[in-house]
């Protein structure tokens, strides 16, 4: 009788052995010295070929011829390339899943984020193969370095394979089967054509294991540019949408494609712009919209005072009598930019005594320093005073109607050169009062400069339409009592007394000067700690020399025949309804600036913004956009003439060298 080892090929199963007997010689190819305890010719000893091949005789039944021993031919060994190249099959045979199952798994359900989850207990095994194929990855057996590992004796001459079917994600129970019983090839199932692609890359069905490790560091860097800008308005509590299934994309709102927080579709829809709404959320000027660009509640302020002495001298071109005045500086830099400040500023307030004659000049020079970030709110004139409002340009939305309204202090001039200019309006919920002076001068005409005082807080008629922020602390008799934060500054004429022989020989001490000794025969500081002006301002500390008088264009003060005493003239003070609402940051003075007889000053400040209501009138965004354009243009032709000079400055010195 012929046996049966010889008829067996190894593509086909093995029959079954019987319980009890242990799984001999797994791995075909190994040489039967090294399967069996003993030599396969010692007596009393049973080939374990046979033992693995050959099925047990039943009781009642002769035994069979014994056969000659023989060694069987081990299988063909599969070749790497063919085994690697059939990974596809097992890519065919993944269940893809669906987007519910893919929620669960992000939620912690799933072991893993993305990659081929094992199947459950309910689900069908689909461990199909083509017809086609005999050998896959799942199908070789362990390797013999494994083997030899396990029985003690190391191998160091493995299956190449052996790292492959052991990583095999397909192989869930093949220990088991080792241990148990002979090895199950897989059922063999009409092959079924891969899942059509979608359009969208970042989906999770065509992601591989490889891909989604949570290892990879570099996975969402890489996702994250392959998503769709339709999404990045999304808020963190919409649910997700099908053409993006990546957590990357409801993050990318806040992080990606804008710093602007995102904002709510039931938001927009529960937002009220009518008269009193409440200060929580759904408020243009609340609480929340405060907190996003003004998180510790604080702006900074630039105010600054000049008197630019615009006095007339002989026309150059024009009709005869035509009033000309002097240049501007060249630059306004050390003016609007000091070096102490590190950042600009989130509002400019500039006021101007004795302008130059082309107002819209002068204001094209301030937006041409300050730049495309800033936009002019208003601006008011009343004669030769000037005022100007520069306001960062994202934060034009939260501002009220600009009011203005004057004083005159002088009736009979022609040329209103004394009086005064005041600008309110509403940031958020607070409100800020602007007035710049210019008192009557004079050494000794100082019950005039308090008149001029009395006359502009009684006259000065605001607000108009913009609602008081705190009527019941308001007084009709004082303008200053109806704002939050109220900010005076101008030149007051203000002498320092004593005598021209007495102050200079404070300010000839030595290099540094006195200045508090200076401050002593201050006449404003004087009548304000009397209460008959100025009632509940304060100013910052001084630390600067007199702005006036000098000498046009030179650091000397008045040299001329009438010898003006030096004098702290050019003042900024301030007045907050809530204490401490106002903090000063720097108070100087710019000695760089000499076309005038007046030195530039300016005070920085920090000041409280608190929300407020939806029931002022909002400025809407309005803004001179003429001046914006031209500003801009300004410094773009500056830049290029600056740039063509140092190329031809580099041309010249290179000819001269060469």
């Amino acid at each position: 009788m012929p046996s049966k080892a010889e008829n067996l090929r190894p593509s086909e199963p093995a029959p079954q052995p019987p319980e009890g007997r242990t799984l001999q010689g797994q791995l075909p190819g190994a040489p039967l010295a090294q399967r069996a305890g003993s030599p396969p010719d010692a007596p009393g000893s049973e080939s374990p070929a046979l033992a693995c091949s050959t099925p047990a005789t039943p009781s009642g039944e002769d035994p069979p011829a014994r056969a000659a021993p023989i060694t069987p031919r081990p299988p063909a060994r599969p070749r790497l390339e063919r085994a690697l190249s059939l990974d596809d099959k097992g890519w065919r045979r993944r269940r893809f899943r669906g987007s519910q199952e893919d929620l669960e798994a992000r939620n912690g359900t799933s072991p893993s984020r993305g990659s081929v989850q094992s199947e459950g207990p309910g689900a069908p095994a689909h461990s199909c193969s083509p017809p086609c194929l005999s050998t896959s990855l799942q199908e070789i057996p362990k390797s013999r370095g494994v083997l030899s590992s396990e029985r003690g004796s190391p191998s160091s001459g493995g299956n190449p394979l052996s790292g492959v079917a052991s990583s095999s994600p397909n192989l869930p129970h093949r220990d088991a089967a080792v241990a148990g019983s002979s090895p199950r090839l897989p059922s063999l199932l009409p092959p079924r054509p891969p899942p059509a692609l979608s359009l969208d890359i970042a989906s999770d069905s065509l992601r591989t294991a490889n891909k989604v490790d949570s290892d990879l560091a570099d996975y969402k860097l890489r996702a994250q540019p392959l998503l769709v800008r339709a999404h990045s308005s999304l808020g963190p509590g919409r649910p997700r949408s099908p053409l993006a299934c990546d957590d990357c994309s409801l993050r990318s709102a806040k992080s990606s494609f804008s710093l602007l927080a995102p904002i709510r579709s039931k938001d927009v829809r529960s937002r009220s712009y009518l008269e009193g709404s409440l200060l929580a959320s759904g408020a243009l000027l609340g609480a929340d919209e405060l907190a996003r660009y003004f998180p510790d509640r604080n702006v900074a302020l630039f105010v600054a005072t000049w008197n630019m002495q615009g006095q007339k001298v002989s026309g150059g071109a024009g009709p005869p009598h035509a009033p000309s005045f002097q240049e501007l500086p060249p630059s306004l830099d050390e003016f609007l930019l000091p070096a102490e400040a590190d950042y600009a500023q989130d509002l400019y307030v500039i006021g101007v005594q004795e302008g130059c004659s082309d107002r819209r000049e002068w204001e094209t020079r301030l937006q041409e320093t300050l730049g495309p970030h800033y936009v002019l709110l208003s601006s008011a004139a009343h004669g030769v005073l000037y005022m100007s409002l520069f306001i960062r340009r994202d934060l034009i939305w939260f501002c009220s109607e600009v009011e203005c309204s004057t004083v005159t202090t002088r009736i009979v001039s022609q040329i209103k050169t004394k009086g005064a200019l005041g600008i309110s309006f509403t940031f958020f919920g607070t409100s800020f009062l602007f007035i710049t002076s210019h008192f009557t001068s004079g050494d000794g005409k100082v019950a005039e400069r308090l008149l001029d005082y009395t006359r502009t807080v009684q006259a000065l008629a605001l607000p108009r339409n913009v609602p008081d922020t705190n009527p019941y602390r308001s007084s009709a008799a004082d303008v200053t009592t109806r704002f939050d934060e109220v900010f005076w500054f101008g030149d007051f004429n203000f002498r320092l007394s004593g005598g021209r022989t007495v102050v200079d020989a404070l300010l000839c001490q030595g290099l540094v000067v006195d200045v508090p000794a200076l401050l002593q025969h201050d006449q404003l500081i004087r009548e304000m700690r009397k209460g008959s002006i100025f009632k509940g301002f304060q100013e910052p500390d001084i630390h600067f020399l007199p702005s006036y008088k000098f000498d046009i264009g030179k650091d000397t003060y008045d040299s001329t025949s009438k010898q003006r005493t030096p004098s702290y003239t050019d003042r900024v003070l301030y007045r907050s309804r809530h204490k401490g609402d106002i903090c000063p940051v720097s108070y100087s003075s710019c000695p760089g600036i000499k076309t005038s007889d007046h030195r530039p000053v300016y005070g920085l400040f920090r000041v409280k913004v608190r929300p407020g209501r939806d029931n002022i009138p909002l400025a809407a965004g309005k803004f001179d956009r003429e001046l914006y354009l031209l500003g801009i243009k300004r410094r773009i032709s500056k830049e290029i003439q600056r740039q063509q000079a140092l190329q031809s400055q580099n041309s010249s010195t290179i000819c001269s060298v060469s």
